[in-house]
C-alpha cells in the first residue's frame, strides 16, 4: 500500500491508531516522528521553541521521510505519525512518493478527555497551542476524518476503509 501519514492534534489517536493499522498488516512498520525528535537528547527543542526547535523538525521530517522510503523499498507497509504544518506537509509530499496523507479531526474538549488516560508530555499551553495552530487548508489532506465519539476500534476500521 502507499505510505499513509497519520496527522491531527495532540491526543487525536496518531501513534495509537497508526501501531494499530501496522500490527493488522503481514509486514508493517511504524514511524513515530515523535521518537525521532527525541534522538536529540541534549539541546533537544520542541518544534514551538524557536529556530532550533524548527530546525530539529525539519529533520526529523527528513529522517522519517528517508525511514519511510527505505521501508517502502523494501516491501513493508509505513505509517507515519507526526503533527503537520503546511511547510513539513509540502516536504512530505516530495520526499515520500505517493503519500496518502490523513487528518484525524478532534475537538478541544475530546482530545482533553483522550488525554486523560496516557502520559502528559505537554504543558496545558503547548496542548492548546498544538491543538489551535493545526492548518484549516483540507488542502493539505487526501482525507480528513472527524474521530470525535469514535472508539479506538471504530477509529482505527475508519482509516483503514480510507487507506485500503
Amino acid at each position: 500500500m502507499r505510505p499513509l501519514l497519520l496527522t491531527g492534534p495532540p491526543a487525536a489517536g496518531k501513534s495509537t491508531t497508526a501501531r494499530a493499522l501496522a500490527a493488522g498488516l503481514p509486514l508493517a512498520a511504524v514511524v513515530d516522528v515523535d521518537d525521532i525528535r527525541q534522538l536529540v537528547v541534549s539541546g533537544h527543542a520542541a518544534p514551538w521553541q524557536g529556530v532550533a526547535g524548527a530546525d530539529q523538525q525539519l529533520i526529523g521530517v527528513e529522517n522519517a521521510g528517508d525511514l519511510a522510503r527505505r521501508f517502502a523499498a523494501a516491501g513493508i507497509d509505513v505509517v507515519i505519525a507526526d503533527v503537520l504544518t503546511p511547510d513539513t506537509a509540502a516536504r512530505y509530499r516530495a520526499g515520500v512518493p505517493g503519500v496518502l496523507i490523513v487528518h484525524l479531526q478532534v475537538s478541544l474538549t475530546e482530545a482533553r478527555r483522550r488525554a486523560t488516560r496516557r502520559p502528559v508530555h505537554l504543558t496545558d499551553d503547548e496542548f492548546v497551542l498544538l491543538h489551535s495552530s493545526q492548518p484549516d487548508d483540507r488542502a493539505l489532506y487526501d482525507h480528513v476524518i472527524d474521530v470525535d465519539g469514535l472508539d479506538h476500534a471504530a477509529q482505527v476500521e475508519a482509516v483503514r476503509r480510507v487507506w485500503s
